[in-house]
């Protein structure tokens, strides 16, 4: 009883309660880039994401108010000590999606996949992390963070990676 309870005490925990169990997440299709930025795009910059990265990495970031340009939505996590900025870039039909992904690869260095993060994940050669999640692409720019950050310091490279996981970890549909 005692884990049963643990167990859903954490699934509802999972970026704010609007956590969907994964068996209970129906299949649909994309929906195409719009006026305005989706759900999913907003979550990356949210109290709920902040929280949930400001408990990850161990240290709480002022977070820039967000900007909508071009089908990006994105804001800068500010700490005393440097900054990384997400990005959400919404696209709409796969075709675009994956020759949008390839671009970024090759224009700041494919530096090897990352398996397991979302449909497909690389790091860029200055340690940066993309994601590819349905037509969206998620792009973690650690380029104004020090080469070790956080409390216990990390490797920047590292705190890309386990931020690109904690925000997929909120993206629970489209």
């Amino acid at each position: 009883m005692v884990g049963a309870m643990a167990a859903f005490v954490v699934l509802m925990a999972a970026c704010g309660s609007g956590a969907v169990p994964p068996t209970a997440v129906q299949t649909r299709a994309p929906l195409p880039a719009g006026r305005y930025p989706s759900r999913i795009s907003k979550m990356v910059c949210s109290p709920e994401a902040q929280h949930e990265i400001a408990e990850a990495v161990g240290v709480t970031a002022v977070v820039q108010a967000p900007t909508w340009v071009g089908h990006r939505y994105s804001c800068r996590y500010t700490y005393p000590d440097g900054s990384f900025t997400l990005s959400v870039q919404e696209l709409s039909s796969w075709s675009e999606t994956y020759a949008y992904f390839r671009s970024l690869g090759a224009t700041l260095g494919d530096a090897g996949a990352i398996p397991n993060l979302g449909q497909s994940a690389f790091a860029t050669t200055a340690g940066s992390v993309a994601v590819r999640k349905d037509w969206k692409v998620l792009f973690v720019d650690i380029a104004g963070l020090p080469a070790q950050f956080g409390v216990p310091p990390s490797r920047s490279s590292d705190i890309a990676a386990t931020v690109a996981d904690v925000i997929l970890g909120c993206w629970n549909g489209d």
